[in-house]
């Protein structure tokens, strides 16, 4: 059971070590709330994951795997910051309208 914890922490200090790495070398994820991030990520990683295939993730594939998760959580909180009218415009591009 230990071993498990143990594994874990150290799964989860390698994630949250590229989330700063992230955070501090791009201002587009400045906005974004580490917490929240390590807990999306935290889930994502249990649901779909072993620890084992983490492992086997290399840190390059592993940081361009959270930067994705990142880009993805910052698009969604920038358009919940549009106003009615700017979404409608939104809606109407991305449709082609």
């Amino acid at each position: 059971m230990q071993e498990v914890y143990g594994e874990k922490d150290a799964l989860n200090s390698r994630i949250s070590a590229r989330v700063d790495n992230l955070i501090q070398s791009k201002s587009l994820f400045e906005r974004l709330d580490k917490a929240e991030i390590l807990k999306l990520l935290s889930t994502l990683v249990e649901e779909n994951l072993s620890t084992e295939q983490v492992r086997a993730i290399s840190d390059e594939e592993l940081t361009r795997r959270i930067k994705k998760i990142m880009v993805l959580q910052t698009v969604a909180g920038t358009l919940n910051d549009l106003t009615p009218e700017q979404m409608e415009i939104f809606d109407a591009a991305v449709e082609g309208r």
